[in-house]
């Protein structure tokens, strides 16, 4: 086997279609773009959306909704997923992380969902005002930290 004399493979390669080189070649005259129009001259492309000079999708639809900027994403977690730590714990932003029930760099809410059964020092960056009852109930301690 020699380079010069590979081929590929049967099917897998196309000729490019040449218009606009004469009669003979079946793709003179018009070079297949039709008969007069929009479309039949140069740099004649439509852009994306035009609907013939109707009042177009995007313009007819009204606009809807917008995306603060200031919006503060929370990681939440459960008073019940809590109860893994040992009694009288400093359960802080590390521990959580090292636990897996925060990913690092967020703030950190703790929701009342579920009942605590021990007493534990939580320092988080919120607290719902169930959990704040629940923690207390339990005889724990909490810390808000600062946003």
């Amino acid at each position: 086997m020699q380079l010069n004399t590979i081929l590929p493979a049967v099917g897998s390669t196309k000729k490019r279609k040449r218009i606009g080189r004469g009669q003979g070649s079946g793709h003179g005259k018009t070079a297949t773009k039709g008969h007069k129009g929009q479309k039949a001259r140069s740099g004649g492309s439509i852009k994306a959306g035009f609907e013939g000079g109707q009042m177009p999708m995007q313009r007819r639809l009204p606009k809807r909704g917008f995306t603060s900027i200031n919006k503060i994403e929370f990681s939440i977690v459960k008073i019940s997923d809590l109860n893994m730590f040992d009694s009288e714990a400093k359960v802080s932003l590390e521990e959580m992380i090292k636990a897996g029930l925060v990913s690092k760099n967020n703030m950190v809410k703790v929701l009342g969902d579920g009942e605590l059964s021990k007493k534990l020092h939580i320092e988080a960056h919120k607290f719902s005002a169930s959990a704040k009852g629940k923690i207390i109930a339990a005889g724990g301690s909490l810390q808000e930290l600062s946003i």
